[in-house]
């Protein structure tokens, strides 16, 4: 997949894109290529010393203090595809090396309607949950997030991308109640996938199931 993107920081404002194949995105950057699994953790392909990275704010050598906006396509129930148009705010470094905020925004767009998240969670899950609680009941976003095969690792995820997919262990994810039981199927994992991510294999998630209810 390639997505429309922007990336806009202190020193400017680029038009790009972004290149998903499902577990990696690649962005081109004032020529610099940046490779990761999240969208914070986006790394140069280039020595950190090189003048090139000048114009780049890096905290453990992925830019901060800057914004990515893009656009991703969403099939629906429904059989439309809509749009999910992604904002993205990473803060400022601290001096422990976190950032001082990290903000995302999501917008879907289907059939001449329009469904915003709060903004208010920082992650992909919360967000998309905020737009799928706001639409028509005969239809939903069909992709990893309401899989009935998806499920996060106890101990907490990243903001993007950190889904691990049961695909292949289908029946014994199917048992999964809680903690305990993810964790005894746990290397069973088929592959970590991403919450706008669309397989073959989608089917509907019922609530309730496995860890993530």
């Amino acid at each position: 997949m390639i997505y429309p993107a922007k990336y806009r920081d202190s020193f400017g404002e680029e038009i790009t894109q972004i290149k998903n194949d499902g577990q990696e995105l690649r962005i081109l950057l004032r020529g610099v290529l940046f490779l990761g699994n999240d969208f914070d953790t986006l790394s140069p392909q280039i020595d950190l010393n090189s003048p090139e990275l000048a114009t780049f704010t890096l905290v453990d050598g992925t830019p901060c203090n800057c914004e990515i906006e893009c656009e991703m396509p969403m099939p629906m129930a429904t059989g439309e595809t809509g749009t999910l148009f992604v904002h993205l705010t990473l803060g400022a470094p601290l001096p422990n090396g976190a950032l001082d905020n990290e903000l995302v925004r999501l917008r879907l767009q289907f059939g001449g309607l329009q469904f915003e998240s709060a903004g208010k969670h920082g992650y992909f899950e919360d967000e998309l949950w905020d737009i799928e609680h706001q639409l028509p009941q005969e239809n939903y976003m069909k992709c990893c997030l309401n899989c009935a095969f998806s499920d996060y690792f106890p101990a907490g995820s990243g903001l993007f991308g950190h889904m691990a997919c049961f695909r292949d262990s289908k029946e014994a994810y199917r048992k999964v109640r809680g903690k305990g039981d993810l964790f005894q199927i746990w290397e069973k994992r088929t592959a970590y996938v991403q919450e706008t991510f669309l397989c073959p294999d989608f089917e509907k998630r019922i609530p309730g199931t496995g860890y993530r209810g």
